[in-house]
């Protein structure tokens, strides 16, 4: 049995955006009771997220967006925008949440697991370098994918929250070394992550938007992630795979319309996570606002990382979206030809 470590922090379920918020402390007990009724605690260690530290948040986030956070907690907190609050205790637990995958990091070198999963809050991957926007303080993934990059590894972020990560694809557009994949419902918050959005400079051909309609179900996810994304991934040659796992795509989440089911996010780890070997995989929690819906999500995703087949929900199939699969594929199919005419020099026939 593989073995999955799980970091998070007490001082994640203090942090407080205010009454009837749907970013709130029980979704991280919904988790937590997901992975208790999957009866996985042989193969789940918890560990204690550490802070991170002032020097590798400056990697990502300007010094000023950090002391605005925590002098407006040490204020006694206040709203950023119409969606992200802050209370007391947010700067604290937006350290904890930002050090968790960086911890994993380490403890992944060391082998003491095949898998590390973040689950912490606030959520990361909407706040972009100098934003913070849409319930995220710290860009916890891509702090993580920051360091790795850093240490000379090539990363792949792949992002399956129903709402798209610009805040990820914008720290890393122009970087060659941070492959971005986002699978999202478009037009929807925060109406970025068109098809046609596929990085600049360095970076070209290396951000990839799977942008589905409403209703899109597990079918249409697996075969953009089969006719689209793995071939993408196979050019990059990743040697670590982090994901966003935002649990709103959900057929039940209160704030989105697409039609996954539990057993479709469980086929989509199962599917991303290969992208690198094992003790080079990590998982963040991003979004997930239906608790039951986040509870059963989280049971079968576990249960797929420690080979167990936890299925509450059968895959979805038959919603809208086959189009949309084709587009990205023609774009990045049209990509990869393009490389691999310049990278043949003269005489070079792309049949």
């Amino acid at each position: 049995m593989s073995a999955l470590l799980v970091s998070t922090h007490d001082l994640c379920w203090l942090h407080d955006p205010g009454p009837g918020h749907p970013e709130a402390s029980v979704r991280l007990t919904a988790v937590k009771d997901g992975l208790t009724v999957a009866e996985l605690d042989e193969a789940v260690v918890w560990v204690e997220a550490p802070e991170a530290t002032r020097d590798v948040l400056e990697r990502v986030h300007p010094a000023h967006l950090i002391d605005r956070l925590h002098e407006l907690s040490g204020a006694g907190g206040g709203a950023i925008d119409a969606d992200t609050t802050v209370s007391t205790d947010s700067a604290a637990a937006a350290a904890r949440a930002a050090g968790a995958g960086l911890d994993l990091i380490d403890r992944l070198d060391r082998g003491e697991a095949d898998v590390g999963w973040s689950v912490v809050r606030p959520p990361g991957h909407h706040a972009t370098a100098d934003t913070q926007m849409g319930f995220c303080l710290y860009n916890n993934v891509a702090v993580t994918a920051r360091a790795l990059a850093d240490r000379g590894e090539r990363v792949v972020i792949v992002d399956v929250d129903a709402h798209h990560g610009n805040g990820t694809q914008d720290i890393f557009y122009g970087d060659p070394d941070v492959l971005f994949v986002s699978f999202h419902q478009f037009p929807w918050y925060p109406y970025t992550g068109r098809p046609d959005e596929v990085g600049e400079g360095a970076g070209l051909g290396t951000t990839v938007n799977i942008a589905l309609p409403a209703g899109a179900t597990g079918d249409v996810y697996r075969r953009a992630l089969d006719e689209v994304v793995a071939p993408v991934v196979d050019r990059f040659g990743p040697t670590w795979v982090l994901v966003s796992a935002g649990f709103d795509g959900h057929r039940s989440d209160p704030l989105t319309d697409l039609g996954l089911t539990s057993a479709d996010y469980a086929d989509l780890i199962a599917g991303i996570l290969p992208f690198a070997p094992k003790g080079k995989r990590i998982m963040f929690l991003e979004g997930g606002y239906d608790l039951r819906a986040l509870a059963a999500g989280a049971g079968a995703v576990a249960g797929t990382v420690v080979d167990q087949s936890l299925r509450p929900e059968t895959p979805s199939s038959g919603g809208p979206g086959a189009d949309h699969v084709e587009l990205a594929r023609a774009i990045h199919l049209e990509r990869g030809a393009e490389d691999r005419r310049r990278s043949s020099g003269p005489g070079y026939h792309d049949w």
